[in-house]
């Protein structure tokens, strides 16, 4: 693990890159993306064990982007982990590209799992957590959601299956920006209150503030308590967070920063060399 204030520069970075792709490719779903990336950070520098060396080492944690449509936050998290070359950014969302808009199954080292119609992330990695357990492997199972996917039926088959087989290798993060697509996540489905959801299905939940880095590693750290019940982090986090001028505003979840927007994100990010 690594000091908190080095991994705030690191999540500095990763949404400074974020931004340029949007910006480079034409892409939305950039406000979502902002929003998890300290929760990237704090659990591929702190729990999670990979080595980007042996990415299909059969031992190795497993983490779920279920949240497929924030692919940029996990692409640029795993260059920067040295999964691979950096420069292959450049081509995310171009014909041809290793980097899909949305992720695709190991289009990458390092990405598990074809992400991005919601609901699916969660029953994956409890099947990967039941063929962890047959094959007497130690691996965990992590797993990024966002608030309005916990609106789909298949999320809550799984939080009731999970407590049933005692499948605590498996950790959720809830990243709870409190927007989706078309406004308020609570507006829509009466999400809140969220922890409590969980908990009623027998989970192991918490609330943290999702930005606060010295929290989410202390969350997302705590190793299986011994009852069998999976973990769920309710991270309460800003859509766009890091850029003022995105922050809560969901017209961020469809537009595209223009390269002038480009340059002020990356000098508010204290990232002013501008690549895009």
């Amino acid at each position: 693990m690594m000091n908190v204030p080095k991994l705030t520069a690191i999540a500095a970075r990763i949404r400074a890159r974020v931004v340029e792709m949007s910006h480079a490719a034409e892409t939305p779903h950039l406000g979502s993306s902002l929003s998890c990336v300290d929760l990237l950070v704090a659990t591929y520098w702190g729990p999670l064990r990979v080595d980007p060396a042996h990415p299909l080492d059969p031992n190795r944690d497993r983490f779920i982007l279920s949240k497929g449509h924030a692919a940029t936050a996990l692409y640029v998290t795993l260059a920067e982990k040295g999964f691979f070359d950096p420069a292959l950014l450049d081509t995310y969302d171009t014909d041809g590209s290793a980097l899909p808009e949305h992720p695709g199954l190991q289009c990458v080292p390092g990405v598990e799992a074809a992400t991005g119609s919601l609901g699916h992330g969660l029953p994956i990695a409890l099947g990967m957590a039941l063929a962890a357990r047959i094959q007497k492997r130690p691996a965990r199972q992590f797993v990024l959601m966002s608030d309005g996917e916990c609106e789909e039926g298949s999320v809550w088959e799984a939080a009731m299956f999970a407590p049933a087989q005692k499948l605590d290798s498996v950790v959720v993060m809830i990243d709870y920006n409190k927007w989706q697509a078309t406004g308020r996540s609570d507006e829509i489905m009466a999400l809140a209150p969220l922890a409590e959801k969980w908990r009623a299905f027998g989970w192991d939940a918490c609330e943290v503030d999702g930005h606060d880095m010295a929290a989410v590693l202390a969350a997302v750290s705590r190793e299986p308590d011994g009852s069998g019940r999976p973990r769920v982090i309710v991270a309460h986090t800003v859509k766009g967070k890091g850029v003022s001028f995105m922050e809560d505003d969901n017209n961020w979840h469809y537009r595209i920063p223009t390269a002038d927007e480009v340059r002020k994100a990356r000098v508010e990010l204290g990232q002013p060399e501008v690549r895009a």
